[in-house]
């Protein structure tokens, strides 16, 4: 069970806010995509604190696939399912199975930051196409905002990550609310989090 100490810091009010936002709909068994669930333990709170929620895990790499199988199995968590392969930036078929208008909710945290432009096309342009109407797309972060990126650490942020691949990088909020709109999602609240990070709310557009 690999252990990362920023998840274990902000699992309580990341779950705070699925919670508040899924309220209306916990009195029905809901059913989540986690994109990028590295080590297992956001997704591993999130079933014990929301029983009505199944949970579907996904990495794309191994060693997170094996990392959440271990907690699944300590935990014995009974709305989390065996973590899936997954790229974002695969055309939305390859996404583990995954059906149109199959998930009530997508949850994607720390990931876009750490991802090419391409990743977050895919990200939209997926839960576009698997999210029912209504659905709610969840996207925690640190952001650049129409081009700027502040405070400095934040600036400090940005350059650390580009260092580690030149196509990462601070998202622009402005951009994904672009291509959110384009895929037929809209923008529906900024949650302020703690050290500027940010919970973006997206909602699918009803058709």
């Amino acid at each position: 069970m690999l252990v990362s100490p920023q998840a274990e810091r902000n699992w309580q009010s990341l779950a705070s806010v699925l919670e508040d936002v899924l309220e209306e709909q916990s009195h029905r068994q809901l059913f989540a995509l986690e994109l990028g669930s590295g080590t297992g333990q956001h997704v591993i709170r999130f079933a014990q604190k929301m029983p009505f929620v199944t949970w579907q895990p996904s990495d794309i790499k191994e060693e997170s696939r094996d990392s959440i199988k271990a907690y699944i199995a300590a935990t014995n968590a009974k709305t989390v399912l065996q973590p899936v392969h997954l790229d974002a930036s695969d055309p939305w078929e390859k996404w583990g199975n995954l059906s149109v208008n199959s998930c009530d909710v997508i949850v994607a945290i720390n990931l876009l930051q750490y991802s090419s432009f391409k990743t977050a096309q895919g990200v939209f342009t997926g839960a576009g196409q698997v999210l029912k109407p209504n659905g709610l797309l969840i996207i925690y972060g640190v952001y650049a905002i129409n081009g700027t990126i502040t405070p400095s650490c934040n600036e400090d942020l940005d350059e650390e990550i580009r260092k580690l691949n030149p196509e990462w990088g601070l998202p622009d909020i402005d951009v994904l609310r672009q291509i959110a709109y384009g895929n037929g999602l809209r923008m529906e609240r900024i949650v302020e989090m703690e050290n500027y990070y940010k919970c973006l709310i997206f909602r699918k557009i009803n058709k």
